[in-house]
């Protein structure tokens, strides 16, 4: 493992180990009744918090996992060559609060970065940086991994040797106060420095509250700000509220194919739904080389990029009187639980009864269906399976509760505050589906915008399938037959969404839906409204062309409903793995190509 390598593992955990508790918990027996405290060092004193009963178990395991963490810190800088001092620096005498880099410690913080590409969002923090002054702070906010700390250290990279010696990075604790940060940003601008940059600024409990003080002082005197971090609901409030019309949004979490290959330099479409929605090389934090760690590791990330996300924003903004319906579902711990229910439904229908029915995983009923129709070999998945056994795994291994198991029922009202954060954290996008003929009732899906979390968790059902004894008596064959033919049906499902959320966010003048009718659909409709025509396209996980794949696009019938709703049809296509090419009047279009053309 080179330096390079070494120094980006150790900033990662040392961003991990900063988002965990650090201290201890003690109890104490007051009136023959047993307290619990939360004890931990801030600026040089000794803090005692009062913790209440059922929060005790899970901060005794998040300082544990910091512990845990520290420990690894210490084995890796114990790697590096000539290791660094980590202590907070002093300049001239000034001991700062926060953990401030600069001069050599900023040069090799950013060193790391130098062979990374841009993502295509950069150039509007460069111009930030580089442009006018402007009495506005630079957000800059989305899920982990999506290449916001990397921007900010590619932006230094580009600053001339004067620039990056006026350029300050602080990286940010939970146990870190405004108050800290305001102090070390006043001897910052003492000293002329001009840029600075605040890395997971939501981590503070008064952020919200009290982040004007970042554009009406520092902003406001010059000083260029950046702040980043991963509580996108954290800056959406403070958007709305402290900092109105005086910051300026970059949001990062939506990472298209395009981006997704130019970058990572990762190519093909399936490798793009294992990894998609991380700008980490080899789909690091939820794809392992098992599917047991894929799992354990998507859970992780879905349960601290978005649950705690959102919990954590809504705890601090307006101290807590934000929570509406859902608080009780929060202090219960069943977030989870409703989020990967709705993440592992593959019809992504976001309603009260796909979150508290009795589990059934969609994934394991569409590939039972598909293999029994294989023309050549169809078999009877669930005669060779102990169903029960493998959705009990599932189950366990998504942290599903079924409906008589939760404390608590999740009603309408839930189910929608639920949809609306995730809405507003971009991790959801709402796709039409038009029934035709008029009047047949139209409704829509909601397809989730990471698919690499997507395929993450399906392939917890391959692993249940492996571990089911009654599966296991299948011969090697038959066991690789059913399990690709399974991963097989995710995919195509997911690519389809894929085509569709692409093409809706890169054509916002056109309607993009699918069309459904009485008998099949039309996988895609692009509608021109102002001109009155549309195209339509079949979306399959093939490198093969089937006459079969196109057969709607070929009904007189289907085509006349659609022409007489949304005007002529320009175009025909079936977007496939293959080469491009033609088949009856149908063209082909590569899934790649076509994804690498939507801008």
């Amino acid at each position: 493992m080179d330096r390079l390598d070494l120094l980006e593992q150790i900033e990662q955990l040392e961003k991990e180990i900063a988002a965990l508790p650090a201290g201890s918990v003690s109890a104490k027996k007051i009136n023959g009744k047993e307290y619990y405290y939360h004890r931990y060092t801030q600026t040089g004193r000794r803090v005692e918090q009062y913790i209440d009963f059922d929060k005790v178990e899970g901060l005794r395991r998040q300082i544990e996992m910091r512990k845990a963490l520290e420990g690894k810190l210490r084995e890796l800088k114990q790697l590096l060559p000539k290791p660094k001092k980590s202590g907070k620096p002093k300049v001239a005498g000034y001991e700062f609060k926060t953990y401030v880099r600069i001069g050599e410690q900023l040069a090799n913080l950013v060193a790391p970065v130098k062979k990374y590409a841009h993502r295509e969002c950069y150039s509007a923090l460069r111009d930030y940086v580089f442009g006018e002054q402007q009495d506005k702070v630079f957000i800059l906010y989305g899920l982990r991994r999506t290449g916001k700390t990397t921007m900010i250290r590619q932006v230094i990279l580009d600053m001339t040797p004067e620039q990056q010696e006026r350029a300050a990075f602080l990286q940010i604790k939970s146990t870190d106060t405004l108050s800290d940060v305001n102090a070390d940003l006043k001897y910052l601008e003492s000293q002329g420095y001009r840029y600075i940059f605040i890395d997971e600024v939501t981590l503070m409990e008064d952020f919200i509250e009290g982040s004007a003080l970042f554009s009406d002082i520092y902003a406001a005197s010059g000083m260029k700000i950046v702040l980043s971090g991963t509580d996108s609901l954290g800056f959406l409030f403070t958007e709305n509220e402290q900092l109105y019309d005086r910051c300026i949004l970059l949001h990062t979490t939506f990472i298209p194919y395009r981006e997704f290959e130019n970058v990572l330099g990762i190519r093909g479409i399936d490798e793009y739904i294992r990894y998609g929605g991380t700008m980490s090389m080899g789909g690091v934090h939820y794809n392992e080389e098992s599917s047991f760690a894929t799992k354990k590791s998507a859970d992780e990330y879905i349960n601290s990029a978005i649950a705690k996300n959102i919990q954590h924003s809504l705890k601090y903004y307006q101290d807590g009187g934000h929570f509406r319906g859902l608080y009780d579902l929060y202090e219960k711990g069943e977030l989870t639980s409703a989020i990967n229910r709705v993440v592992e439904d593959l019809n992504h229908r976001f309603t009260k009864d796909v979150l508290t029915r009795t589990f059934q995983s969609h994934d394991l009923s569409v590939a039972a269906r598909n293999l029994l129709k294989d023309r050549e070999r169809p078999m009877d998945l669930n005669e060779n399976i102990d169903r029960d056994f493998v959705e009990r795994s599932v189950k366990t291994m998504l942290d599903i509760l079924d409906k008589e198991e939760q404390t608590l029922e999740i009603d309408e009202t839930c189910a929608a505050q639920i949809k609306e954060y995730l809405t507003m954290l971009d991790l959801i996008v709402e796709i039409k589906r038009i029934h035709l003929p008029v009047g047949a009732g139209d409704d829509s899906k909601t397809v989730f915008v990471q698919p690499g979390i997507r395929y993450a968790i399906a392939e917890a059902l391959v692993d249940s399938l492996l571990r089911d004894q009654k599966f296991g008596d299948l011969s090697a064959e038959e066991r690789s037959r059913v399990l690709e033919r399974v991963l097989d049906t995710i995919k195509g499902y997911m690519m389809e969404d894929i085509v569709l959320l692409e093409t809706k966010l890169a054509k916002p003048h056109m309607e993009v839906f699918q069309s459904q009718f009485a008998a099949g659909e039309i996988d895609m409709v692009v509608h021109d409204p102002k001109n009155l025509t549309c195209s339509i396209y079949e979306i399959k996980h093939s490198k093969q062309v089937v006459s079969q794949q196109y057969v709607h696009l070929k009904n007189e019938t289907l085509c006349e409903m659609v022409e007489h709703r949304f005007g002529k049809i320009t175009g025909k296509y079936v977007i496939y793995r293959g080469e491009p090419t033609a088949s009856e009047g149908i063209q082909y279009l590569n899934v790649e190509e076509y994804l690498k053309s939507v801008k």
